[in-house]
């Protein structure tokens, strides 16, 4: 796609660049948050910081009020170091970087509440959500506890996140479940030491988490019906001792990706009886710590059609087509359990010199031609369901 030559299109792409010049980590957003608070304000809207940590709302007061709809952006970066030294806009802060496109999603937010703030035609209030911490999976939840919607009534909430691999500007959604939900483990087996040289004086906790480790693979394989769908890895393994130690004690750690609670139980109850009896026939010890980090991403059905007839607005009919479920995970779902809304996909670019390196990879950035398209799809979004929400009053 052609790189819109707009002042929109030069404004998104200067508070883009910034933001990735200066990553934060999840709740350590100090200077992000001032600098989104500080470009609201410029616009001349209301703005409330300091929600949930770092969180912020703007809210845009528009005609003689109404419903309201919100948009969500996410604040925070990756504990990743940047590998482009070509970009003039590269991070400034070693070690931490925007991997994942966040610094994207805000300027579009921003952008579309620069769009709105020149309507004249629309009565309600948009509120312009900025959200620490996605990446640990814990930001959504840390606003809500912290009275975000007792504060700040809510009736719809819509996000999106780019997509590297998709074609550049295309905006796709699903109903149901379109990003899966993340559970965590961790498995801690004990033994007991010896000298390598002489295993049989000690209980090899090596071995067992070998053993457990392949059978952990047959949960998904043979416990689950193959129509569901679900993820788990075992992704750390760490044991005490040297190379000329039998280790005893070994710790697995892993993640699970579900859509449905009653497939994460199943899969938690079946973690705990393999371990256990693994663990008992290796003549081990264990613990299993088995938390629920991230809710599935929901998709309210009603209100899918809608999403898609705002993104066919802005780019026709590479809107018509339906995005794939990701078993990644999102706390956006966190506010759809409590709000309806509907979270969508826009491509990142399919070239291999633009938009299609993979998220959470050192050489990641944003592609700059896609903002516009994404601004203007958040203010198609909105005039629409304000109309239609003032119409059915």
């Amino acid at each position: 796609m052609e790189t819109e030559s707009t002042p929109l299109q030069s404004k998104l792409t200067a508070w883009r660049r910034h933001l990735h010049k200066y990553p934060e980590m999840g709740f350590k957003e100090h200077r992000t948050s001032e600098y989104v608070a500080e470009a609201l304000r410029e616009m001349g809207i209301e703005v409330h910081i300091g929600i949930g940590g770092t969180g912020i709302v703007g809210n845009l007061h528009m005609g003689s009020g109404g419903p309201v709809i919100a948009l969500r952006a996410e604040l925070d970066a990756l504990p990743i170091t940047e590998l482009a030294s070509c970009r003039p806009h590269i991070s400034l802060l070693p070690g931490t970087m925007h991997a994942c496109g966040h610094d994207g999603h805000m300027a579009m937010v921003l952008g579309a509440a620069a769009l709105l703030k020149q309507r004249k035609d629309l009565n309600g209030t948009v509120r312009l959500i900025f959200q620490p911490a996605e990446e640990v999976g814990n930001g959504a939840q840390a606003m809500i506890d912290d009275g975000l919607l007792e504060r700040f009534p809510i009736d719809e909430i819509y996000a999106m996140h780019n997509m590297p691999g998709l074609p550049a500007g295309q905006i796709c959604t699903k109903a149901g479940g379109i990003m899966a939900g993340e559970d965590q483990f961790r498995i801690v087996l004990r033994g007991k030491q010896s000298h390598a040289a002489s295993p049989h004086s000690g209980i090899d906790t090596i071995v067992c988490g070998a053993h457990l480790i392949v059978a952990l693979q047959t949960i998904v394989s043979r416990n689950m019906d193959p129509t569901e769908n679900a993820v788990l890895s075992c992704t750390q393994i760490f044991s005490e001792g040297a190379n000329n130690v039998i280790s005893g004690c070994t710790t697995i750690n892993g993640t699970v990706r579900t859509f449905k609670p009653e497939i994460g139980e199943l899969i938690c109850a079946r973690i705990q009886e393999l371990s256990d009896h693994i663990a008992a026939s290796q003549g081990c010890s264990c613990e299993v710590d088995y938390t629920q980090i991230v809710s599935p991403t929901i998709n309210t059905e009603n209100l899918v059609s809608e999403a898609v007839e705002a993104a066919a607005e802005v780019i026709g009919d590479r809107a018509r087509g339906s995005a794939k479920g990701m078993m990644t995970s999102e706390d956006f779902g966190v506010f759809l359990q409590n709000i309806p809304g509907n979270f969508a996909f826009i491509g990142n670019g399919d070239s291999r010199h633009r938009g299609d390196i993979p998220l959470h990879n050192s050489a990641y950035d944003f592609n700059d031609d896609i903002l516009s398209v994404g601004a203007r799809y958040f203010e198609a979004l909105v005039v629409r369901r304000l109309s239609r929400m003032n119409t059915h009053v």
